[in-house]
């Protein structure tokens, strides 16, 4: 049984990194903060080439790639447009950059599966609430939305969506109700539209952050797949990527953060590998 190997990771805006990526031995990839690619990789990647001009401005954004040498998968771009807009071939996202989707049609088995990768961008309350907030959750609602465009039936549609959506997980009612309620509505939201959440989580899908993070409630199966500058890849304790699939293929789905030490990195994140097992002939 062939398996489709797909990787999701936020490259923290470093070009050298598509190395990381064309090393990684994956079929194609779900990028977050991604630089265009190198010129010299011109002829070794599959990405979107007609961008609209407000992402073509922009110094890094979500990106899907496939590898130009994969003769496992035909691999077809979805283009995109800003909200508004009037092309029914093009995926409308609410916020440049943030989403990058395409169609991977599986030769042997002919299935076709459409790979998203996704990026929350943190915002900041109006100046007039006087706060310090950050948050990501609105941004992430906001993808939930466009995603929701990829969506033209009750079941049986095939989307494997991953990426950086800075939010937590399992958080709210040990450390804060309030923001707790605030993160799970974007899980609700994506399950509601048939993508359940699948990982990475404890035990196959990673090491669990050690010591254990006061705002994680006990039997939480979170894994750490972010350090902040504080932090090294051995002290990480935070959970910011997640894997989303539809109901359809949920359970061929198996997910990994490569979060030891040794597996870590070049990044503020850790790579998210991911496995598609085939449909039965």
């Amino acid at each position: 049984m062939s398996t489709l190997k797909l990787l999701s990771w936020n490259m923290n805006q470093k070009a050298s990194n598509w190395q990381t990526v064309l090393d990684s031995g994956v079929d194609a990839a779900m990028l977050q903060e991604a630089k265009a690619p190198p010129v010299e990789m011109a002829g070794k990647l599959l990405v979107k080439e007609e961008l609209e001009p407000e992402v073509r401005s922009l110094p890094w954004r979500a990106i899907v790639a496939g590898l130009a040498n994969n003769v496992k998968y035909d691999f077809t771009p979805i283009r995109t447009q800003p909200l508004g807009g009037s092309d029914p071939e093009a995926l409308m996202v609410s916020r440049p950059g943030t989403l990058d989707a395409a169609v991977i049609r599986i030769k042997e088995t002919g299935e076709e599966i459409t790979v998203v990768s996704l990026y929350s961008l943190w915002m900041s309350p109006i100046s007039q609430t006087g706060s310090s907030w950050i948050f990501a959750d609105a941004s992430a609602h906001r993808l939930v939305s466009d995603l929701s465009g990829l969506i033209g039936q009750q079941s049986g549609h095939k989307i494997i969506a991953a990426g950086d959506l800075n939010i937590l997980y399992g958080y709210g009612e040990y450390k804060s109700k309030y923001w707790g309620k605030r993160y799970n509505t974007v899980f609700d939201r994506m399950d509601a539209i048939g993508l359940r959440f699948v990982g990475p989580q404890a035990p196959e899908g990673g090491r669990q952050a050690e010591p254990w993070p006061e705002e994680l409630p006990e039997g939480s199966l979170n894994v750490p797949t972010y350090h902040h500058n504080q932090q090294t890849p051995a002290t990480a304790s935070r959970q910011l990527d997640f894997v989303f699939a539809s109901e359809s293929i949920a359970d061929r789905v198996f997910v990994k953060a490569l979060n030891s030490y040794e597996d870590w990195g070049p990044s503020d994140h850790c790579r998210v590998m991911i496995e598609l097992e085939s449909k039965a002939q």
